[in-house]
């Protein structure tokens, strides 16, 4: 059975889309936007695409099939990434008047340029994390364009509250790391900011509808359709593709989905859940970072859209109103140049050599995780417990570090979490402690990158215990540490061969990357103090044999590799995709009609970039 393509989703969204042009075809660039020259688009390079090397989940996730060092035929083109937010720090100055940019270094966005062709322009589409008021927001929205390239995207607060907090963080992020609503009560969705403690909350999902409008309004002010490839990235914006999809037919689009997909029992209780199925099959291709998350999809497809995939010379494939959506598996990988460059920085030293002295005589373990309900710290920390109880050799010599970065979300959830690791603490290094000795260290703030990355180089083991993460990126930055920089010869560095330990939850998306990892359920407190304990007592030359394979494989699939590869993939997705049929084509369009929800945007998302 096939369903619509645009069907109850676009209901949503108010707007004149016939003002916007027709539904077929690439539609027309708007005048005065940038004004930039693009060459045509030309396809040169013949290929397959990813494969699954699986067909279950206890195999690992697999990985693309072209290599690294294919050269890709897209550099005549443009690609505009899109996401909840850009890759660029604001800060207003000091005195009040105006406002200074800088590049967030740490952002994946911003580190996924690694992997596009040097001849091909990268342009962002995205929120700010910062305030700024409508009379200054066309100003700013030039000068990122002019210094940064660019192109902010600015909701309003109330819609943005019900968008992000109200819908993402309430619904889609628990949902997506299966956590069912408690409460059946509309006062509970309408009025608590914890996540899945009430019912579906419709205006929840408007909001979000509309906000990805918003979103897909930024991107028709600088869009070349004829030669743009549109990336989009994470839940935030799911609903953007059918935008995209209804404006510019032809458009090559692309999402990737940073959180895992939960099982189809897990999914199929949200209302809205064929609405966003749908949106997502308006993509040329999509990416996941593990074979689970991308069965999960299939299944949904096939159990709620009536939609079976294909697979043909290891590429999977979904057809939908003639066109073939392609499925990519590919786990994300670390910027291997930045945590290079921050190992050889001064101040790294210098907190290395205070970390030594701090910790000299103690096996550290670390823990590096968001302050968040599905973390697992307190898991942790009742095993870190568990191990000093049933190991006493260890009391008095293991250390346990907790960096808890900021919390993202708010509620009662979060802060019983908080109240739970407090106590735990406490209880931990009352009873154990001694003089000169506290075998947990909480570290609850923010920690800078050289500080973090002198903690990674210190520790014997990592332990992660989350109990749903999309991937996590923290044991791969803690690999290349203790590994170090090439050529470095610092006094302060961890002597002896390179080794490295890893204690990760069986729930994460790094976990099957990681074949040499001590893999535990974090919810068995005492099979993950065992295997704290078998970590740290493992003999030296496994360690090593162990960090070696690590290493390698981290070092050889990071973050540039993950991105020429998808965008590769996308490229060949468009080029094996036919002219769409007169009747799917009259048949997709007929199935979009519009429903006034109401005006809720100002006037200023209206006006193209540099016009008036």
């Amino acid at each position: 059975m096939m369903s619509r393509s645009y069907t109850n989703l676009l209901d949503l969204a108010e707007g004149n889309f016939a003002a916007l042009g027709p539904a077929g075809g690439g539609g027309r660039r708007r005048q005065g936007s940038f004004g930039l020259k693009r060459m045509s688009r030309v396809m040169t390079v013949p290929g397959t695409l990813s494969e699954l090397d699986g067909e279950d989940e206890s195999e690992p996730a697999a990985t693309s099939s072209v290599a690294s060092d294919v050269p890709s035929s897209v550099a005549a083109d443009r690609m505009i990434v899109v996401s909840n937010q850009l890759p660029v720090v604001a800060r207003r100055r000091p005195d009040g008047r105006g406002w200074s940019f800088s590049w967030d270094d740490d952002s994946l966005l911003l580190q996924l340029r690694d992997g596009i062709p040097d001849e091909m322009e990268v342009l962002f589409v995205g929120s700010l994390r910062a305030d700024v008021p409508v009379a200054e927001q066309d100003d700013v929205s030039q000068a990122l364009l002019d210094r940064f390239r660019c192109a902010p995207v600015f909701l309003p607060d109330h819609l943005n509250d019900r968008f992000y907090h109200g819908f993402c963080k309430r619904q889609l992020w628990p949902l997506f790391h299966y956590m069912l609503p408690f409460s059946s009560s509309a006062s509970a969705a309408t009025t608590s900011s914890s996540p899945g403690d009430g019912r579906f909350d419709r205006s929840a999902w408007e909001a979000y509808v509309l906000a990805n409008k918003f979103f897909f309004e930024k991107v028709v002010e600088v869009i070349n359709p004829e030669d743009d490839y549109v990336w989009v990235h994470d839940y935030h914006l799911m609903a953007l593709p059918t935008f995209l999809r209804r404006r510019f037919n032809r458009l090559r689009i692309g999402f990737f989905l940073h959180s895992p997909f939960p099982s189809s029992e897990i999914y199929r209780t949200l209302p809205v859940r064929e609405e966003i199925l749908k949106a997502l099959l308006n993509c040329d291709l999509i990416g996941f970072h593990t074979f689970d998350y991308a069965r999960h999809f299939l299944s949904c497809c096939s159990r709620m859209l009536g939609i079976e995939y294909q697979s043909k010379r290891g590429y999977i494939g979904l057809d939908y109103f003639g066109r073939t959506v392609g499925i990519k598996i590919m786990p994300v990988g670390i910027h291997m140049g930045q945590l290079q460059s921050g190992l050889r920085l001064p101040d790294r030293e210098w907190r290395l050599s205070e970390l030594q002295q701090q910790f000299e005589g103690k096996t550290v373990l670390l823990g590096v995780d968001d302050m968040d309900i599905f973390k697992g710290i307190n898991l942790k920390l009742l095993a870190f417990e568990n191990m000093l109880r049933t190991h006493p050799k260890w009391q008095g010599r293991a250390v346990l570090v907790q960096i808890a970065n900021p919390a993202r979300g708010k509620g009662k959830d979060l802060e019983t979490i908080q109240a739970e690791i407090e106590e735990s603490c406490r209880r931990i290094n009352g009873d154990f402690g001694q003089s000169g000795y506290s075998p947990v260290v909480f570290i609850d703030r923010d920690v800078s990158s050289v500080e973090k990355i002198a903690y990674y180089t210190i520790a014997e083991c990592v332990v992660v215990t989350a109990v749903r993460d999309g991937m996590n990126l923290t044991p791969y930055e803690y690999i290349v540490c203790r590994q170090g920089a090439p050529g470095s010869e610092s006094i302060s560095e961890v002597s002896g061969p390179k080794k490295s330990m890893l204690v990760v939850s069986e729930f994460i998306g790094c976990s099957p990357s990681l074949s040499g990892a001590i893999r535990v359920n974090p919810w068995n407190i005492e099979a993950t103090a065992e295997g704290m304990n078998e970590a740290i007592s493992m003999p030296e030359q496994e360690k090593q044999l162990r960090h070696e394979k690590h290493y390698r494989y981290v070092s050889n699939h990071d973050v540039a590799y993950w991105s020429k590869s998808f965008i590769q993939d996308l490229e060949r997705a468009y080029a094996t995709e036919p002219e769409l049929e007169t009747d799917s084509a009259d048949e997709l369009a007929a199935s979009i009609s519009s429903l006034d929800i109401g005006d809720e945007q100002s006037e200023s998302t209206h006006r193209p970039i540099g016009g008036s």
